[in-house]
């Protein structure tokens, strides 16, 4: 864990990560639905359990943010990262961004991926301040409360970063 993570959780609370399972779900929406205008479906993140790389971080053994990654040769793409709201700007979400990169460089991966709404600039920032560069945009991808949103195409090429210990 970083010095700026220590400094911002308080001396009662350690933030760790753990690998999400299924009993973490009904934690992992209550985040998701108090997050998302248009959050995830159980049925969704119970796919993802099955079938993806998902992390919880816990604070005071409760979930305070998750992520979802989907591994594919020579690539990850980040599904889902998601810090529950009363902890943003508290460096959750940066500590989860680096574990998925840590993890992706661990597994052979050259590159991570992601999309975020054209909106989410407090997102945007932080992708942005950890080498993440914009590769495009996917028109009307997400949905949103007057029809669709734009996503940006984010994505860090890894190996060069030292992400593995």
């Amino acid at each position: 864990m970083s010095a700026s993570i220590e400094d911002a959780v308080s001396a009662s609370s350690v933030l760790s990560f753990r690998t999400m399972h299924s009993d973490d779900l009904k934690q992992v929406m209550d985040i998701e639905v108090q997050a998302y205008t248009h959050p995830w479906t159980i049925g969704i993140f119970r796919d993802c359990v099955r079938g993806h790389r998902c992390w919880v971080a816990m604070q005071d053994e409760a979930i305070v943010g998750y992520a979802v990654l989907m591994m594919a040769p020579g690539e990850s793409h980040v599904l889902n990262l998601c810090v529950r709201p009363d902890q943003h700007r508290k460096g959750i979400g940066r500590e989860l961004l680096r574990l998925l990169m840590q993890k992706s460089e661990q597994s052979g991966v050259d590159m991570i991926l992601l999309e975020v709404r054209r909106s989410n600039q407090s997102a945007i920032d932080l992708y942005q301040s950890e080498g993440f560069h914009e590769l495009g945009v996917r028109k009307a991808y997400y949905p949103a409360e007057n029809g669709r949103e734009d996503a940006i195409i984010l994505a860090r090429y890894l190996g060069e970063a030292g992400f593995s210990d």
